[in-house]
């Protein structure tokens, strides 16, 4: 979870949610810093991202945005190839924006009343605890 002020967008905010992930791994071991694969919308459709995306050999569903797709295909040959998209993927990419909106069910983290991250922090903390248990 990274907390941020209400005006900045998500889009980019993923690669540092994804420097953040540490999965424990059953046996011990260093814990997984890495995904299997990630689904998003096309808000974080942007080079920069997939750029990032691709480096860490992360697999993505992300779908391409027109300007995108247009902008490739007039530079034609040298815009290189469509990105992949798996439909049957995209479709579970709903479930987390369910959850963020029963998140939100909680009035306190839905207007967020909390003049401090740290405070506000602790507060979505036990939302999805409230919602875990």
């Amino acid at each position: 979870m990274l907390i941020t002020p209400g005006q900045w967008g998500d889009a980019p905010q993923m690669i540092p949610v994804l420097e953040r992930i540490r999965v424990p791994r059953p046996n011990g071991g260093h814990p997984r810093t890495r995904p299997d694969h990630l689904s998003g919308d096309k808000a974080y459709s942007s080079r920069h991202n997939r750029r990032y995306l691709r480096r860490r050999q992360i697999k993505h569903t992300i779908p391409e945005r027109r300007d995108q797709q247009a902008h490739r295909r007039r530079r034609g040959r040298n815009g290189g190839r469509p990105t992949a998209f798996d439909a049957a993927r995209y479709v579970r990419r709903n479930e987390v924006e369910r959850l963020i909106n029963r998140l939100k069910l909680n009035r306190a983290v839905a207007t967020r009343f909390d003049k401090r991250a740290y405070v506000f922090h602790g507060t979505v903390t036990v939302a999805a605890l409230r919602l875990w248990l």
